[in-house]
């Protein structure tokens, strides 16, 4: 019977991470500053690793990435969004994306926390453009 009862928790929680995640994709397309910040924790952070060309890890607060949504530097793209895999466990989830547009293409790997009203955000992002 618990095995049952986890299983569609954690169902529920897959389709809740789903939708956060199209949501905060919508929220980019749209240069919706506002939506993001609500889906996004505030410790978020994109990590970079070797985009571009570089050598480097870089790493973009929640902050700048807002900032760069509001300058439209970011976003304003209209994406197909593929989920082809999502992990929960308990508060924590893991998903790996790929984002199809027409500017750029990338997979992301995204970190969810489910926060103590139970609210899905979005707290860690690591693309790898295609």
């Amino acid at each position: 019977m618990l095995s049952v009862t986890n299983a569609e928790a954690q169902t529920g929680d897959i389709l809740e991470i789903n939708k956060t995640i199209h949501s905060c994709a919508k929220a980019a397309d749209q240069s919706n500053v506002e939506k993001l910040d609500m889906l996004l924790d505030d410790n978020y952070v994109i990590v970079m690793n070797r985009l571009f060309g570089s050598s480097e890890v870089s790493v973009m607060t929640k902050e700048t990435y807002l900032g760069k949504i509001r300058t439209k530097e970011f976003g304003g793209d209209n994406r197909k969004i593929e989920i082809q895999g999502v992990m929960v466990n308990l508060n924590s989830a893991s998903a790996k994306v790929v984002f199809i547009g027409e500017k750029m293409t990338f997979t992301s790997i995204i970190l969810l926390i489910k926060n103590a009203e139970g609210q899905w955000k979005l707290v860690n992002e690591t693309p790898m453009v295609t």
